[in-house]
């Protein structure tokens, strides 16, 4: 599901341009360019790398913020305030740093300031089986995996997708990004440490907190259901 942006973001990403022929296809945004030149060349007045930067990271954050927000409509507004947020500090943006790291900074920041104003409480390794003894059970690695199935997956696996995100939403809020800053986004610890703020240490010991309680959650919620 393609978001649809406000107003200020249509603007400072100068989306009028025309469109290119239906005949060619549109090249990648930013053009080969990497995100750190991208917002070097906003930082000096080229506009349009605006736009590339939203469009590069569109569905990655937008997703990133729905499983942790666990609505998409919330998601869609903080995802807009988010790359607001990266226009009025673009100058303060260390262009030794790396981007994304930054960007998901500024997300998690400002998804964790709504779910404190709502006051919102979401009412083993990842290769354990969930049935110990049992291989023909799946593994806890396969069950993340199944929470990136399209809609168009057989309506078991989509029963199975929708099992996971319950799962996952019912997890505490600090272990539930940070599982899925690790999982999902495949940021490094070091990273992770960056991004949430919190000793490298940490960021391990939470992390081994976090899929120890999915697994848990997963076995008390579907009785061990086996992977499809």
């Amino acid at each position: 599901m393609k978001q649809k942006h406000s107003p200020v973001l249509v603007d400072l990403a100068m989306t009028q341009n025309s469109a290119p022929s239906s005949s060619v296809p549109a090249p990648p945004a930013g053009n080969g360019r990497t995100d750190e030149q991208l917002i070097a060349d906003y930082r000096g007045g080229d506009r349009k790398c605006f736009a590339d930067l939203v469009s590069r990271y569109e569905r990655e954050l937008y997703h990133y913020l729905v499983r942790f927000l666990g609505d998409r409509a919330t998601a869609e507004d903080v995802f807009q305030e988010t790359f607001l947020q990266v226009h009025q500090s673009a100058d303060q943006f260390d262009p030794q740093r790396r981007f994304r790291p930054w960007l998901f900074t500024i997300a998690a920041n400002k998804a964790r300031d709504v779910i404190r104003s709502q006051s919102r409480r979401p009412t083993n390794p990842l290769q354990a089986n969930i049935n110990p003894g049992d291989d023909e059970s799946g593994e806890y690695i396969d069950l993340m995996q199944s929470i990136e199935m399209l809609p168009e997956a057989p309506l078991e696996q989509r029963e199975l997708q929708t099992a996971v995100q319950k799962t996952v939403m019912s997890m505490p809020d600090h272990l539930r990004e940070i599982l899925l800053l690790s999982y999902f986004h495949q940021f490094p610890y070091k990273q992770i440490s960056d991004i949430l703020d919190i000793p490298l240490g940490t960021v391990k010991s939470r992390l081994h907190a976090a899929v120890a309680h999915f697994a848990d959650r997963w076995k008390s919620m579907n009785h061990g259901r086996p992977v499809a």
